[in-house]
Order: structure tokens, then C-alpha cells, then sequence
């Protein structure tokens, strides 16, 4: 009886294990539940200077310095550049790929030159690359005060 028992736990500790690991929250606790997808996202915020808002999105890109920032893919060509409240967390610098929730301020901003080049820098962009901004460059972004990752 004790061999079933110990077996039946060997199999179902690295399931738990896993379940356990398909998430990780980073900043304030939140939770997916309400959620917007890009497109309802995108419609969300139309006629919007900014709006507090939850988005489920792909994470394209991530400072690879630190990992405080992310850009988030909204499936139309365009992407979100996500920051961290009151810089107070980061993200991992490998969760390129992942799905990410976020769930804060998103509005619309004139961004510098200088601090366009700082995310190129901090993208790791060729010097050439970085010297070819030149224009400021009015962004959707988000502040998150939580974010969730998944691991797919």
C-alpha cells in the first residue's frame, strides 16, 4: 500500500509542480479574469486620452538591461510599451514570447528623442540603429501596477 502511495505522489508532484509554476505575478497581485484581447484593447481606447484598463498581450520585447520595461504586441502592427509603477518591479529579461496581463494606466504620449534612444540602448539596438532616431514619437503606453505572466 505504502509503494502506491509514494508512486501516486512521485507521479502527481511534478504535475502540481508545473500547475504551480504556469504563473507568476509581479508588482501588485492581480488576477486575469477581465482581461481585454488587443483588438478590444485597441477599441477600448479609441477617442481616449487614457483610460485604466487591463490588457492580455504577447510580450515582443523586454530591457535587457533590467527588465523594467516591455513592449506588448497588439496584433496590428503596432505594440504598447510597458512600464512599471513608480519603477517599484521589474520582469524577467527572458519573458519575450510569454503572455503577459497588465493592469494599470494606458494613455498616449509625445516620447523624446533621448528617451526613444535609451530604449533602443536598452533593447540592445546596433549603435546605427539608435542614431537613426531623430524624430520624437507619439506612443501608446501603460504604466502597470500588476503583471502576470504565463508560462506557455
Amino acid at each position: 500500500m505504502y509503494k502506491y502511495l509514494i508512486v501516486l505522489n512521485l507521479l502527481l508532484f511534478p504535475v502540481l509542480a508545473a500547475t504551480a509554476q504556469k504563473a507568476e505575478n509581479f508588482g501588485t497581485e492581480i488576477l486575469d479574469e477581465g482581461a481585454l484581447q488587443p483588438a478590444e484593447f485597441i477599441q477600448e481606447m479609441d477617442g481616449k486620452i487614457e483610460q485604466e484598463v487591463k490588457l492580455s498581450a504577447k510580450v515582443n520585447d523586454v530591457c535587457q538591461v533590467k527588465g523594467c520595461w516591455m513592449t506588448l504586441d497588439l496584433e496590428n502592427g503596432e505594440e504598447v510599451m510597458v512600464r512599471f509603477k513608480d519603477y517599484g518591479f521589474f520582469v524577467p529579461k527572458n519573458a519575450s514570447g510569454k503572455t503577459a496581463i497588465v493592469e494599470g494606466r494606458a494613455y498616449f504620449d509625445e516620447v523624446p528623442v533621448e528617451t526613444l534612444r535609451h530604449y533602443a540602448e536598452d533593447a540592445g539596438k546596433s549603435q546605427e540603429e539608435i542614431n537613426a532616431i531623430t524624430e520624437p514619437e507619439m506612443r501608446l503606453s501603460f504604466v502597470a501596477d500588476g503583471v502576470i505572466l504565463k508560462q506557455e
